[in-house]
Protein backbone atom coordinates (compact mmCIF):
# COMPACT_ATOMS: atom_id res chain seq x y z
CA UNK A 1 0.00 0.00 0.00
CA UNK A 2 1.72 3.37 -0.79
CA UNK A 3 1.64 6.01 1.62
CA UNK A 4 -0.98 9.03 1.31
CA UNK A 5 -0.01 12.92 0.87
CA UNK A 6 -1.09 14.37 3.89
CA UNK A 7 -0.51 17.53 2.10
CA UNK A 8 -4.28 16.60 0.90
CA UNK A 9 -5.45 15.73 4.61
CA UNK A 10 -7.60 18.75 5.91
CA UNK A 11 -6.82 17.25 9.57
CA UNK A 12 -3.46 16.96 9.38
CA UNK A 13 -3.11 20.49 8.06
CA UNK A 14 -5.07 21.88 10.54
CA UNK A 15 -3.26 20.31 13.46
CA UNK A 16 0.25 22.42 11.29
CA UNK A 17 -1.73 25.39 11.58
CA UNK A 18 -2.46 24.48 15.15
CA UNK A 19 1.01 23.99 16.03
CA UNK A 20 1.68 27.14 14.69
CA UNK A 21 -0.42 29.08 16.12
CA UNK A 22 0.85 27.71 19.81
CA UNK A 23 4.48 28.51 18.98
CA UNK A 24 3.49 32.08 18.24
CA UNK A 25 1.05 32.27 20.92
CA UNK A 26 3.89 31.48 23.65
CA UNK A 27 6.39 33.92 22.07
CA UNK A 28 4.30 36.71 21.14
CA UNK A 29 1.62 36.54 23.69
CA UNK A 30 1.96 34.70 26.32
CA UNK A 31 2.90 31.98 28.57
CA UNK A 32 0.43 31.90 31.29
CA UNK A 33 -2.58 32.89 29.62
CA UNK A 34 -3.95 30.50 26.71
CA UNK A 35 -5.37 31.48 23.63
CA UNK A 36 -8.81 29.66 25.06
CA UNK A 37 -8.60 31.99 28.61
CA UNK A 38 -8.30 34.80 26.04
CA UNK A 39 -11.35 33.84 24.18
CA UNK A 40 -13.14 33.63 27.48
CA UNK A 41 -11.75 36.65 28.78
CA UNK A 42 -12.79 38.68 25.45
CA UNK A 43 -16.57 37.08 25.73
CA UNK A 44 -16.54 38.55 28.87
CA UNK A 45 -15.11 42.17 27.70
CA UNK A 46 -18.16 42.19 24.87
CA UNK A 47 -20.46 40.53 27.22
CA UNK A 48 -19.96 41.22 31.05
CA UNK A 49 -22.03 38.73 33.17
CA UNK A 50 -22.46 35.90 30.83
CA UNK A 51 -23.20 32.38 32.88
CA UNK A 52 -20.36 29.86 32.07
CA UNK A 53 -22.37 27.49 29.95
CA UNK A 54 -22.69 30.78 27.41
CA UNK A 55 -19.50 31.50 27.70
CA UNK A 56 -18.52 28.42 26.36
CA UNK A 57 -20.68 28.05 23.43
CA UNK A 58 -19.52 31.90 22.50
CA UNK A 59 -16.07 30.68 22.59
CA UNK A 60 -16.20 26.58 21.39
CA UNK A 61 -15.19 25.46 24.14
CA UNK A 62 -16.75 22.11 25.44
CA UNK A 63 -18.27 22.12 29.04
CA UNK A 64 -15.28 20.33 31.04
CA UNK A 65 -12.48 22.72 28.85
CA UNK A 66 -14.71 25.65 29.93
CA UNK A 67 -15.12 24.44 33.59
CA UNK A 68 -11.50 24.07 33.60
CA UNK A 69 -10.29 27.74 32.11
CA UNK A 70 -12.94 29.20 34.52
CA UNK A 71 -11.19 27.26 37.03
CA UNK A 72 -7.69 28.58 35.81
CA UNK A 73 -8.52 32.27 35.41
CA UNK A 74 -10.88 32.45 38.69
CA UNK A 75 -7.65 31.34 40.81
CA UNK A 76 -5.42 34.12 39.07
CA UNK A 77 -7.89 36.36 40.29
CA UNK A 78 -8.95 37.71 36.43
CA UNK A 79 -12.79 36.48 36.50
CA UNK A 80 -14.92 36.44 39.97
CA UNK A 81 -18.12 34.20 39.79
CA UNK A 82 -21.56 35.95 41.37
CA UNK A 83 -24.62 34.42 41.97
CA UNK A 84 -27.47 34.97 39.61
CA UNK A 85 -30.20 36.55 41.97
CA UNK A 86 -32.65 35.03 39.44
CA UNK A 87 -31.36 31.81 39.31
CA UNK A 88 -29.42 30.96 42.41
CA UNK A 89 -27.77 27.90 40.94
CA UNK A 90 -26.02 29.86 38.46
CA UNK A 91 -23.30 31.92 38.65
CA UNK A 92 -22.63 34.93 36.77
CA UNK A 93 -18.60 35.66 35.15
CA UNK A 94 -17.08 38.89 35.45
CA UNK A 95 -13.36 40.03 34.79
CA UNK A 96 -11.48 41.82 37.97
CA UNK A 97 -9.64 44.67 37.07
CA UNK A 98 -6.33 43.00 36.90
CA UNK A 99 -8.67 40.40 34.35
CA UNK A 100 -9.73 43.59 32.07
CA UNK A 101 -5.93 44.73 32.16
CA UNK A 102 -4.32 41.54 31.19
CA UNK A 103 -6.92 41.35 28.25
CA UNK A 104 -6.10 44.90 27.05
CA UNK A 105 -2.17 43.53 26.82
CA UNK A 106 -2.81 40.41 25.37
CA UNK A 107 -5.22 42.41 22.87
CA UNK A 108 -2.49 44.27 21.48
CA UNK A 109 -0.05 41.44 21.59
CA UNK A 110 -2.84 38.80 19.80
CA UNK A 111 -3.26 41.69 16.72
CA UNK A 112 0.86 41.67 16.16
CA UNK A 113 0.95 38.07 16.44
CA UNK A 114 -1.85 37.72 13.78
CA UNK A 115 0.00 40.00 11.80
CA UNK A 116 3.26 37.55 11.43
CA UNK A 117 0.70 34.27 11.36
CA UNK A 118 -1.26 35.72 8.43
CA UNK A 119 1.99 37.55 6.92
CA UNK A 120 2.48 34.92 4.01
CA UNK A 121 -1.08 35.89 2.69
CA UNK A 122 -1.88 39.07 0.74
CA UNK A 123 -5.35 41.14 2.22
CA UNK A 124 -7.16 39.70 -0.18
CA UNK A 125 -5.95 35.73 0.45
CA UNK A 126 -6.73 36.40 3.93
CA UNK A 127 -10.26 37.31 3.54
CA UNK A 128 -10.58 34.28 1.60
CA UNK A 129 -8.58 32.51 4.33
CA UNK A 130 -10.85 33.61 6.90
CA UNK A 131 -13.77 32.55 5.08
CA UNK A 132 -12.80 29.23 4.08
CA UNK A 133 -11.74 28.15 7.82
CA UNK A 134 -14.67 29.41 9.08
CA UNK A 135 -17.12 27.90 6.86
CA UNK A 136 -15.22 24.67 8.02
CA UNK A 137 -15.53 24.84 11.36
CA UNK A 138 -18.86 26.07 11.77
CA UNK A 139 -19.62 22.97 9.77
CA UNK A 140 -17.86 21.00 12.15
CA UNK A 141 -19.94 22.74 14.97
CA UNK A 142 -22.78 20.94 13.40
CA UNK A 143 -21.24 17.91 13.20
CA UNK A 144 -21.36 18.05 17.16
CA UNK A 145 -25.46 18.14 17.23
CA UNK A 146 -26.34 16.55 13.93
CA UNK A 147 -29.79 17.38 13.43
CA UNK A 148 -29.66 14.16 10.39
CA UNK A 149 -27.57 11.34 11.30
CA UNK A 150 -24.07 11.13 9.31
CA UNK A 151 -23.43 9.75 5.75
CA UNK A 152 -22.92 6.13 6.65
CA UNK A 153 -24.36 5.74 9.63
CA UNK A 154 -27.37 3.88 10.31
CA UNK A 155 -29.91 3.97 12.43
Amino acid sequence: MAAVDLATHPGHLARRLQQAHYLLWNTMVSEETTSPQFAVMNALVAEPGLDQRTVGERVGLDRSTIAEVISRLSRRELLHKVRDPQDGRRSLLRLTDEGLRVHRKLTVRTARMNQVFLAPLSPEEQTVFFDLIRRVADAAEDLRNPAEPLVGQQG
